[in-house]
């Protein structure tokens, strides 16, 4: 799993952005990726609602790497 992917779903618009959408598809996301520099609580919360994710580069890395103008911690595809 790795930035291209994330880059593409952003491209086909299948990627929500944040912890809200990622706990309210839950299980149901094809994937979810967190930053390594997530805050501690996102993390705890992920992982019991029992989601299981791949940690990615440092947030500001990610916005530069995915053209985004906005910095965010929770990317999942659907």
């Amino acid at each position: 799993m790795s930035v291209k992917e994330l880059r593409e779903g952003i491209e086909e618009g299948k990627v929500l952005f944040g912890i809200r959408q990622a706990l309210k598809l839950g299980k149901k996301a094809g994937n979810v990726f967190i930053a390594k520099d997530t805050r501690d609580e996102t993390v705890e919360k992920l992982e019991k609602a029992g989601i299981e994710f791949d940690v990615l580069k440092s947030k500001i890395d990610l916005t530069k790497e995915l053209n985004l103008d906005f910095e965010c911690e929770v990317f999942s595809i659907k």
